[in-house]
């Protein structure tokens, strides 16, 4: 026997434009490798008798088994998906490139802020965009480290919330894409779970048709009410623990550069990239979270200790 490795997400955004096929991908490639004791039909015909999906999980079922058959053909397929959905990076404003070159980077840090700066303009405004540019600052430059809190800070300040979702849904490469696939006449339905309703009690996704889309408009517009008193969405666990990971994580690495030498470089990146054991929603985020506090002990408790 032998171990099989697979980046499913990767797959399932890649090929689908869907992180839920992930689940699937994975059962591809755990039927091919032989420990599933059931036949591809029997799996197939379950996946339509549960009616979610059907399409995209046969696919992503079968882009399984040929990530263990055939997985150089799977990355070229990821390849050439990813090329063609390489969005162009708009050209940012004098405020927004004035940020970028306040930080005097190069290569790939460079790369780095000159997606992400111009994006959390758009996801909340130029105050927020300048609150993550200078922390970025602190972190040594030319290394790994700097790169990571590019990335990671990036990530947790850039969190889902309602009205970026919103945000996102109204993007005008999505409408793009889905007419691409669909035909311009295709009709677009949205099933969603508010952590809000859910917390009302809803324990199932609504659907809404093309009638909501001036409400995603709305709650685009009201994006700049995150944080604040008037943010209706950010008083659930979920939406305060998003806002509070930020300066936690700020203050890690902030104690972790203090204490950089020669000697503890990588126990200080490992810090940098602690928001990588944060994936997914609700409850998996959460437990993503417990993941980063108990790493972040350990790899403070190094530090302190001077290994």
């Amino acid at each position: 026997s032998h171990n099989v490795y697979l980046d499913a997400q990767l797959v399932a955004e890649a090929l689908f434009n869907d992180h839920m096929a992930a689940n699937i991908v994975l059962l591809g490639a755990a039927y091919q490798a032989g420990t599933i004791p059931i036949s591809a039909e029997a799996i197939e015909q379950a996946i339509r008798l549960n009616g979610v999906a059907v399409e995209m999980n046969l696919l992503a079922f079968r882009w399984g088994r040929l990530a263990v058959v055939d997985p150089r053909r799977v990355d070229l397929e990821i390849l050439r998906a990813t090329r063609r959905a390489q969005p162009s990076v708009p050209s940012p404003g004098p405020g927004v490139r004035e940020l970028i070159d306040s930080v005097g980077a190069d290569g790939e840090l460079r790369r780095l802020l000159e997606v992400r700066v111009p994006d959390l303009v758009e996801y909340q405004d130029l105050a927020y965009a300048r609150r993550y540019v200078e922390f970025v600052r602190r972190a040594p430059g030319r290394t790994a480290i700097v790169e990571a809190v590019a990335r990671y800070l990036y990530k947790l300040m850039a969190y889902k919330d309602e009205y970026e979702v919103a945000r996102l849904h109204l993007d005008p490469s999505v409408r793009a894409d889905l007419e691409a696939r669909f035909g311009p006449d295709a009709r677009i339905y949205w099933h969603l779970q508010p952590p809000l309703l859910r917390a009302l009690g809803l324990q199932r996704k609504i659907k809404l048709g093309p009638w909501f889309r001036p409400v995603f408009r709305l709650l685009r517009a009201m994006r700049r009410l995150r944080g604040t008193p008037l943010d209706i969405f950010g008083q659930t666990q979920v939406r305060r623990l998003e806002r509070q990971l930020i300066d936690e994580y700020k203050g890690l690495v902030e104690r972790a550069l203090e204490k950089l030498d020669g000697s503890n470089y990588d126990v200080v990146l490992a810090i940098a990239c602690l928001p990588d054991e944060i994936r997914g929603y609700e409850a998996i985020k959460l437990a993503g979270v417990e993941r980063f506090r108990q790493r972040a002990a350990e790899l403070m408790a190094r530090l302190d200790a001077g290994s």
